[in-house]
């Protein structure tokens, strides 16, 4: 992302790596699974945060494929780079570089050449998405594929509602709209590939929610309330007063300690494919 043109409200903090490893932990299988590489794919991963997806790209790909991850931040690049010791063999096909999505830093012999563009919660965050898209059908070859998944936070839900979130939501999604950015992008990512030049082909939901009694119900609610206190003092600007905050986040805890709470919430995909020239 171009620094000038987007606007990343959580920021890079070891608070916020921290709530990503684990944000990645929940969602990465299902991402995963809905690309359904075969193997020996080129990968182009735009906006690649942390890594772990695009390491887990690297994986899926086999022996004979190849990704390379585009990053702007460069506490972000340098997580990505660190290799635990068990990925040594991927590493020599891995390759995270740091650069501007609406400016993507490939060299001229690589444009038109990768299999796959895969972007996730990244256009949410820039104010021209379609450019980002179209440097993305740029660097895919004909018949390559680019894949976006993002945000529609008009869709999540929690229930029974917690005292104060609506307003508290409702906060959070105009620190978006004050930036210039959409909260609400994931509904449009089929337009967006269109716009692109691309095919459009595919579209999906990946269920990004659980509820009590589940294993993985906590870490849905420690990502909500990491997520809300990361945006803070953004939400403060919009008119959500201080002293409403603290009941307001408490109130979401409490939530994820009832024996009936539930997390309703989708991440939007979808799927295009660059006609033959």
């Amino acid at each position: 992302m171009k620094r000038a043109d987007s606007f990343y409200v959580h920021g890079t903090t070891a608070v916020e790596q921290q709530r990503l490893t684990r944000l990645n932990q929940l969602i990465n299988a299902a991402s995963l699974k809905e690309l359904r590489l075969e193997g020996g794919e080129k990968i182009l991963d735009v906006g690649s945060g942390l890594g772990q997806l695009t390491w887990a790209l690297a994986g899926a790909a086999g022996p004979h494929g190849s990704v390379l991850g585009i990053e702007r931040s460069p506490e972000q690049i340098a997580v990505s780079r660190r290799a635990d010791p068990d990925r040594g063999e991927l590493a020599a096909k891995l390759e995270f570089r740091q650069g501007d999505a609406l400016e993507l830093p490939l060299a001229s012999d690589e444009w038109g050449t990768f299999d796959l563009a895969h972007t996730r919660f990244l256009l949410e965050h820039v104010s021209d998405p379609v450019a980002v898209v179209r440097g993305m059908a740029r660097a895919i070859r004909p018949g390559g594929r680019a894949v976006l998944e993002d945000d529609d936070h008009g869709v999540v839900r929690l229930w029974p509602e917690p005292p104060g979130f609506p307003e508290l939501w409702a906060a959070y999604l105009e620190t978006y709209r004050r930036a210039g950015n959409d909260p609400y992008v994931g509904r449009r990512l089929v337009a967006l590939l269109a716009e692109a030049g691309l095919r459009p082909s595919r579209n999906s939901w990946l269920f990004f929610g659980s509820c009590a009694g589940s294993q993985d119900f906590t870490g849905y609610v420690e990502n909500l309330v990491r997520i809300l206190e990361g945006a803070q003092p953004h939400l403060l600007q919009v008119g959500f007063s201080a002293e409403r905050f603290p009941p307001a986040i408490a109130a979401i805890e409490d939530w994820g300690r009832r024996p009936d709470s539930a997390l309703w919430y989708s991440i939007c995909w979808a799927e295009g494919i660059k006609p033959a020239a």
